[in-house]
């Protein structure tokens, strides 16, 4: 890999022009990860425009809106960094319901919120079939290493020490979780592109071809 600084609107005109030039009859399936300090979905976001600049449908989905109930997600307490890690994602559920449905020969039918974990409740959002050659443009938090098919992934990364100050007090029992990711997951070295963002203003890009 190697490394060299890039603005935010450059990353994203390269991303969407490297995510553009795949084959045109193909569903691509784009995760875009990181703590949420990192806004993984800003970066998600700005995909959206190039890429529909650039002829290709777009759909958006947030694994946030992909986690377990309450009385699963928080059985252990709301502060536990290991539950965080391993319990939070339905991973089932987004795989059942938006990954493995923009898999080869599959329907492109994806729906794209289940769960809202502030109400507790499932949305009521209808299914939405993605055509053929569209983008799906799947934002959240320690999603690598589950096993999730895409045809890209993302990687929005901080150093231990700027994680730290931007991450909100109250979110702070999130750290161990991130340090986990860190040392089991190698998040920059199973990405296909890693963003370093410890400076928003002057981001740097590795990428692997």
């Amino acid at each position: 890999m190697r490394v060299r600084p890039i603005s935010v609107e450059a990353l994203a005109e390269e991303l969407a022009s490297r995510i553009a030039g795949r084959p045109p009859g193909a569903w691509v399936r784009v995760v875009v990860d990181g703590a949420e300090a990192a806004r993984p979905g800003e970066l998600a976001d700005r995909l959206v425009a190039p890429l529909r600049v650039r002829g290709r449908e777009v759909l958006r989905v947030s694994a946030g809106d992909f986690l377990r109930p309450a009385s699963l997600r928080l059985e252990f307490g709301r502060t536990d960094p290991d539950v965080f890690y391993d319990e939070w994602l339905d991973t089932g559920a987004l795989l059942r319901e938006v990954l493995e449905p923009l898999g080869p020969g599959r329907s492109g039918k994806v729906l794209p919120a289940l769960w809202d974990s502030g109400a507790d409740r499932a949305y009521r959002v209808p299914y939405r079939t993605l055509p053929a050659g569209g983008v799906l443009l799947l934002d959240g938090t320690l999603l690598l290493g589950r096993g999730l098919p895409v045809e890209l992934a993302v990687h929005v990364w901080l150093s231990p020490g700027a994680l730290e100050r931007r991450t909100p007090e109250e979110e702070r029992w999130r750290l161990p979780a991130y340090e986990r990711y860190e040392r089991e997951v190698r998040p920059q070295e199973v990405a296909d592109v890693v963003v370093r963002a410890d400076h928003p203003d002057r981001l740097a890009v590795k990428v692997a071809y």
